[in-house]
């Protein structure tokens, strides 16, 4: 069996895994981001300055989702690619 990761069917499969997963994984977040965006937005809009700081904690909640899930994607996506990271050969490696 070849050795290179190019030929390699379990590279081939983690990758695919990893890329698979890491879309998912992306979309999710960005669909949670979008609507807690807009959930914010629609907050602050119909209660004004009064409920602004409710609506940008939402506003806030819904990026910070969209962000953890975008980073957890980019890594899962590293790992399946056989990337050294945090999960894959430890910090700094």
């Amino acid at each position: 069996m070849p050795t290179t990761n190019d030929n390699n069917p379990v590279t081939f499969v983690t990758s695919t895994l990893g890329n698979g997963v890491s879309g998912v994984a992306k979309t999710a977040g960005g669909v949670v981001g979008a609507a807690g965006r807009g959930v914010g937005q629609t907050v602050t809009g119909v209660t004004g300055s009064m409920g602004k700081p409710v609506g940008d904690a939402l506003e806030a909640l819904g990026n910070g989702v969209e962000g953890g899930a975008r980073s957890v994607g980019d890594g899962v996506e590293d790992a399946g690619k056989g990337k050294k990271g945090f999960w894959v050969g430890g910090v700094g490696k």
